[in-house]
């Protein structure tokens, strides 16, 4: 069962069905299964969207929403139990299950909603549904809709409209409940200790994939079964590789390694960088680099509250970047002028961060009518900096060349401010290096 009350997943059907029109209906597709190879599959994982409305993580199932409907708005087609499969397969909640456990006004077997569904549809003015996601189901909903148009001569009333679901549903998953903001903090904790372990594993000869195991290990043993995306464990000019995931490069002593990892925890996401020296010491032309980000870092962490926009601490990233790289040498000229020009770009390429939640790139719009979107108390989003400088950049220095650094935080807008949940990782050099350096003490 999920960490998130009934209570709340009721909540957020019926804050769905007000805004949704009279007469209209809301169809929403579990995930369907993936096969990664023969009869394996991937392990399953529920969509962001039939989660945050129902908690429900089964396969082959199917959610409605009604409003009004006198016989109970919030419908699920799901599996029947088979003691056959189960023993298989593993317990089903079957359709007493869905009312008993998930609250649903009425439950009927997936291989029923042929007979049903169309029914459900039929006559009502607005179908919200979320065309794309699901190819196999679109297909279903396709047969469906032409099955009611064949009957129009009989009376049968096909509906008048359909409409994307995403933004009414997308919108409200922006704002995170204390119960949802509780649970990212518990999967950040899980993903700060992996961190902290992959700090303290780190040494020269070790490979990339040994400190992906080590993140591997703590999120098991934290109770997430799940990466919420491919860690990234870049050492050297790897770490300039932005979506890197070979994870197979030896660690060489005096390189940096840069671990963009986290861990699932209940469907919600967390994503924190780090970056640290391999053997626990920063060079000269490493600490000035790492330093830079972390200044970038901190000020924009000033930049997310009520009274700022989305893009207020990307800007701020931006010019505290640039007149470090002005400072030390990368670029020349004037300040203003290369911040106009995008003078960092080949330095600093992505934004600042991205919203998180139920997906690690979480869903929500980040302009409303052409202007940055105000940040608002509940929203929840990632602080990520970088400078990356090329092995092959000749414009600049030999001894900046291959250094890459990233650091990433995930952050919560409050009231009057912002809260990190991601500060019991270290992220000064003092810190990363006292950390590292009492981990190879006690292996000595």
């Amino acid at each position: 069962m999920s960490s998130i009350s009934t209570f709340e997943y009721a909540q957020r059907r019926q804050q769905l069905m007000q805004r949704m029109t009279p007469n209209s209906i809301a169809i929403l597709s579990a995930a369907a299964v993936s096969t990664r190879n023969n009869s394996v599959e991937y392990p399953y994982r529920q969509d962001s969207d039939f989660f945050y409305l129902s908690g429900f993580s089964e396969p082959e199932a199917v959610l409605v929403l009604i409003p009004k409907r006198e016989h109970g708005e919030f419908i699920l087609f799901c599996r029947e139990r088979n003691p056959e499969r189960e023993l298989w397969d593993g317990l089903r909640a079957g359709q007493e299950g869905a009312i008993a456990d998930y609250q649903a006004d009425d439950a009927f077997p997936i291989n029923d909603i042929d007979d049903i569904l169309p029914g459900l549809i039929e006559g009502r003015e607005r179908v919200y549904y979320s065309i794309g996601n699901n190819p196999d189901f679109d297909q279903q909903m396709m047969e469906w809709l032409n099955s009611i148009r064949s009957k129009a001569r009989m009376g049968a009333q096909p509906p008048k409209e359909f409409v994307m679901l995403d933004h009414l549903l997308h919108d409200a998953r922006l704002y995170k409940s204390p119960a949802e903001i509780a649970t990212m903090q518990h999967a950040a904790d899980i993903s700060c200790r992996a961190h902290i372990r992959a700090m303290q594993a780190s040494q020269p000869g070790l490979y990339e994939y040994h400190l992906e195991a080590e993140l591997d290990y703590e999120f098991r043993k934290g109770g997430a079964r799940l990466a919420a995306y491919s860690s990234i464990v870049a050492s050297g000019k790897n770490a300039c590789i932005l979506h890197y995931t070979e994870n197979n490069a030896p660690l060489q002593d005096g390189d940096l390694v840069l671990i963009d990892a986290g861990c699932e925890f209940d469907c919600y996401a967390s994503d924190i960088t780090r970056t640290f020296p391999v053997n626990g010491r920063f060079s000269p032309a490493q600490k000035a680099i790492y330093e830079l980000v972390l200044q970038a870092n901190l000020e924009a962490m000033d930049y997310i509250s009520p009274q700022h926009r989305w893009n207020d601490a990307h800007d701020v990233t931006v010019r505290v970047i640039t007149a470090g790289l002005l400072e030390l040498g990368l670029l020349q000229g004037e300040l203003d002028e290369l911040i106009s020009s995008e003078a960092y770009k080949p330095f600093y390429m992505h934004r600042a961060g991205h919203w998180l939640g139920l997906d690690v790139h979480d869903v929500g719009e980040y302009k409303v009518n052409g202007e940055w979107r105000a940040l608002e108390a509940g929203m929840t989003m990632t602080v990520e900096p970088g400078i990356y400088i090329a092995v092959d950049n000749l414009d600049v220095a030999a001894q900046w060349r291959g250094i890459g650094v990233r650091i990433e935080d995930d952050v919560v807008v409050t009231e009057d401010g912002c809260r990190v949940l991601t500060n019991a990782v270290p992220k000064t050099v003092a810190e990363i290096e006292g950390l590292m350096a009492a981990a190879q003490q006690q292996g000595a």
